[in-house]
């Protein structure tokens, strides 16, 4: 399977993990508890397939930054987190850096 695939299923369950720990409420919700063990237990085997065949830089890298990305994402519309011009400048950032590892620099294999 497409490495990039996989790993592109193990931050969308980190951030299904991720959602579900602030729902919650410190592990006193048996369903949204049952969510974190879940999310996070599938999303660390997805990454652990990714591994195979991507370096760890890459895919740990990667991982992060996505993950960031969409939990911060997910906080503002899900949550109604604030967010101002130097956060999602911040983000930004991030995804540059993400597309310069997997796009630009020869750290992933093309």
């Amino acid at each position: 399977m497409n490495p990039y695939a996989l790993l592109a299923g193990a931050i969308a369950s980190e951030l299904v993990g991720t959602t579900a720990l602030k729902l919650s409420a410190g592990f006193s919700k048996p369903l949204p508890s049952l969510g974190v063990v879940v999310g996070y237990g599938l999303a660390f085997y997805l990454v652990s397939l990714t591994l195979e065949e991507l370096p760890i830089g890459v895919v740990y890298g990667t991982w992060a930054a996505l993950g960031i990305v969409g939990v911060a994402a997910i906080g503002v519309v899900v949550f109604d987190e604030p967010v101002d011009l130097t956060g999602v400048v911040g983000l930004l950032l991030i995804l540059a850096g993400v597309y310069c590892v997997n796009v630009l620099s020869e750290m992933a294999a093309h």
